[in-house]
């Protein structure tokens, strides 16, 4: 039986504000594993070398804390007992579907593109897995805010693909950052009900790490045979970084997600990714990135975020 530990609430403009520090990294990874991608000519190798460094970092981590340790193993207790279900272990396969694809899309159409994709499969997984309970906050009420909220997300969307967007993009492309968006979103609630669990975020983000490092060197092998070996790695230090923020966000996921429920750290990060993306792609633009009118969406967004944020106010 799952042994839950009471937890003080937080305040909204904290639980928000992690929520738009967790959109920011997101973005920046994005940006760095597409840069990776493009160079070695393959995104799923650069998905890879991404979480091979983050989980390299992360079992460093674990074994110099106490904490950490102990956490580990009452993972491993929690799987050997079958106390622990399988689907609370798959989080980190949805942390290989977006790093993939940010290698795959965010280098060639840039980050404010790839992000609009990723803000519908968020918005949309977020509200259905809230009123299922997937999440560690259980079942979250239908509210009329959670639905404008949404709505307003979607409408971000809308605007972002206007204009020659859709021209320039091959369809594909644009549903993969959609299929990632809805990964993401489940991650939280899974690593956040394993966290739950195990009492350590730290743990549950090594088993997504470790997740999904098992996934992308299934999908790097057969790349590789399907498509020849990737280019050589690069040189500048900075490309493999995407790792350590990976690290760095989906702890501050799962420790997040009880005081907010999916929908509203989804909608935040969504927030924190548009404002990142937009900045990165007006100071570093690509060839086919979004144009400024992009900073419509953010706004929107932004009234979105508060909308479902107020119900919550005390």
């Amino acid at each position: 039986m799952e042994r839950v530990t009471s937890t003080r609430p937080l305040p909204t403009w904290v639980a928000l504000g992690g929520a738009v520090s967790i959109g920011a990294m997101t973005a920046v990874q994005a940006r760095i594993n597409g840069v990776l991608g493009v160079r070695i000519d393959d995104g799923i190798v650069a998905g890879l070398i991404s979480f091979a460094v983050g989980l390299a970092f992360l079992i460093a981590v674990i074994l110099a804390m106490p904490s950490g340790r102990a956490g580990a193993a009452r993972l491993l207790s929690g799987i050997r007992t079958r106390t622990i279900p399988f689907w609370m272990l798959l989080g980190g396969t949805c942390g290989a579907l977006t790093v993939t694809t940010q290698g795959l899309v965010a280098g060639v159409l840039g980050v404010s593109l790839f992000t609009v994709g990723v803000v519908a499969g968020q918005t949309l997984h977020g509200l259905l897995l809230d009123r299922v309970g997937v999440g560690p906050s259980g079942v979250v009420a239908v509210t009329p805010g959670r639905i404008i909220g949404g709505a307003l997300a979607l409408v971000a969307v809308a605007i972002s693909l206007g204009g020659d967007v859709l021209a320039n993009a091959p369809l594909w492309l644009l549903l993969l950052p959609f299929a990632a968006g809805a990964g993401i979103a489940w991650q939280a609630a899974a690593n956040g009900r394993l966290a739950r669990r195990v009492e350590s975020p730290l743990t549950a983000t090594l088993m997504s790490f470790i997740a999904g490092t098992v996934v992308l060197l299934a999908g790097a092998g057969v790349s590789i045979l399907t498509r020849g070996m990737p280019g050589a790695p690069p040189a500048e230090p900075w490309l493999y970084l995407g790792g350590l923020l990976g690290f760095a966000y989906i702890l501050l996921g799962a420790w997040l997600v009880p005081y907010t429920g999916v929908l509203l750290l989804g909608l935040g990060s969504v927030l924190g990714q548009l404002v990142t993306s937009v900045t990165i792609d007006v100071l570093w633009p690509v060839d086919h990135g979004p144009a400024l009118w992009q900073l419509g969406a953010m706004i929107v967004v932004a009234a979105a975020s508060v909308v479902v944020a107020l119900p919550r106010r005390r």
